[in-house]
């Protein structure tokens, strides 16, 4: 319990040390999450039901993505897949989610 309290603790303050660097990485995030996005309205309908399927397949690409080139990195070095693969899609998935749902803004 002690090591969580002190790992959040050191996290927080790295974060407000590099607030400008992590609001970069944040924007990279929106973009290639719109970038994803746009690129599948070629592939889906602009009805209610293509938007859904757009978006969500939009939103589950890039914590995969990122999750599986380090395991396929991992896998050609050790050949074993990556325990913690999981975890590292879920980060993605928060952190992403999360900056989505920080800029939006409902249609009127």
């Amino acid at each position: 319990m002690f090591k969580h309290l002190a790992t959040i603790i050191l996290l927080s303050i790295a974060v407000l040390f590099a607030m400008s660097q992590t609001q970069h990485v944040l924007e990279v995030l929106l973009i290639a999450h719109d970038k994803i996005a746009e690129g599948l309205k070629q592939v889906f309908s602009g009805g209610e039901i293509g938007n859904l399927i757009r978006e969500s397949i939009a939103l589950l690409t890039l914590p995969l993505l990122a999750g599986l080139l380090p395991a396929m990195i991992f896998w050609l070095i050790k050949r074993r897949w990556l325990a913690n693969f999981i975890y590292v899609v879920w980060f993605v998935w928060l952190v992403q989610t999360a900056a989505l749902v920080a800029i939006y803004s409902p249609k009127k």
